[in-house]
């Protein structure tokens, strides 16, 4: 499912997956507080997520990922987390410029690249 779903669904996830690990519970405007966009895009988001199975969003309740959402969050969480820690303990990026490029890329690192870059990192003891 995962590869079917666009960086923008993608960014979904890991948001909600964000919120409830900090509030337990989210609702559609700390999803648009979160990521700075407005209260009815959301909703939209939420619609088409439902539709794939990966949201649980009774009409104004709390939103909830499925067991498939949050597989998928916790994935595209731990592509983000490995880049971020290349981009600032190998290459000493700022975090601000660290923090967008790692957004981008983890879209479209391949499982591979992803494997290697964590593998370099653990065998070199890079702070994580």
């Amino acid at each position: 499912m995962a590869g079917n779903l666009s960086s923008n669904m993608e960014d979904y996830l890991k948001v909600i997956y964000f919120l409830q690990n900090k509030m337990g519970i989210v609702r559609v405007r700390d999803i648009a507080k979160e990521m700075a966009i407005t209260m009815p895009s959301v909703s939209s988001a939420l619609k088409n997520l439902e539709k794939h199975g990966l949201v649980s969003h009774p009409r104004y309740d709390v939103v909830g990922l499925t067991s498939e959402g949050k597989k998928i969050a916790e994935h595209v969480t731990r592509r983000h987390s490995v880049i971020m820690d290349f981009l600032l303990g190998v290459l000493g990026l700022d975090p601000k410029i660290a923090e967008k490029d790692a957004c981008g890329m983890e879209h479209n690192i391949s499982q591979e690249t992803l494997e290697s870059l964590d593998k370099f990192l653990k065998e070199r003891n890079v702070k994580r």
